[in-house]
């Protein structure tokens, strides 16, 4: 059913991501899919990487790293670099949608609160605006 599953991953915050990562292990074993880890930072040093190569280097660390905790045969990881993340995730995350082939996009939300009566989320807007079918996890 599902041949490419794309997990957004925010390498800063792992520890909020434990539904999303074991939901898309679980179906990438279902369905033998293929799980590409796609991570957005800027070119700026920040608590996660002091740069771009260092950045995509700890991305296909996670992705290695997931695969053997999983057992996922086929994994990716594909690191965007942003001018600004916190403007462009949502727009950076639709484009890594159809870069990567995915057809099935498995992100991580929060328990809604107050703000997103104001603001959509990024799960939020991903699921209302990508092609490709998602699935909102928390």
């Amino acid at each position: 059913m599902y041949q490419h599953i794309m997990i957004p991953v925010d390498l800063a915050h792992v520890e909020r991501l434990h539904t999303a990562l074991q939901t898309g292990a679980d179906l990438a074993r279902l369905y033998d899919a293929t799980v590409c880890y796609v991570g957005v930072s800027s070119n700026a040093p920040s608590e996660v990487a002091h740069n771009p190569r260092e950045f995509e280097r700890k991305l296909q660390a996670f992705a290695t790293d997931q695969a053997a905790r999983h057992q996922l045969p086929k994994v990716s990881s594909a690191a965007c670099i942003s001018k600004d993340p916190a403007v462009d995730l949502d727009r950076t995350l639709l484009k890594a949608v159809k870069d990567s082939g995915a057809d099935l996009v498995i992100m991580a939300s929060h328990v809604p609160g107050l703000a997103e009566h104001l603001f959509a989320s990024n799960a939020g807007y991903v699921a209302n605006h990508a092609e490709v079918s998602v699935l909102v996890v928390r």
